[in-house]
């Protein structure tokens, strides 16, 4: 799958913070396999995730996943 503007929006800014993506799971509670899959594209997170990566990483929802709404609500449609 090709990988997504939220997907390298999310890797960007992870290693902005110098984390790893197991590091940055641990700190959020989530999987590393999660964080993998957000920035490849193959899911994506919920919206009470996006707000706490949006809030750690201290950027905007929108920024977080600015170019990636019309992907967003295709697989809502779907």
């Amino acid at each position: 799958m090709e990988r997504n503007e939220f997907g390298k929006n999310l890797a960007a800014l992870r290693k902005q913070k110098g984390l790893t993506q197991a590091e940055l799971a641990e700190k959020l509670h989530f999987t590393f396999q999660s964080v993998s899959n957000w920035e490849r594209g193959a899911t994506y997170p919920d919206i009470q995730n996006l707000l706490l990566l949006s809030k750690v990483f201290g950027v905007s929802l929108d920024k977080l996943v600015k170019g990636d709404l019309e992907t967003m609500k295709q697989i809502i449609h779907d």
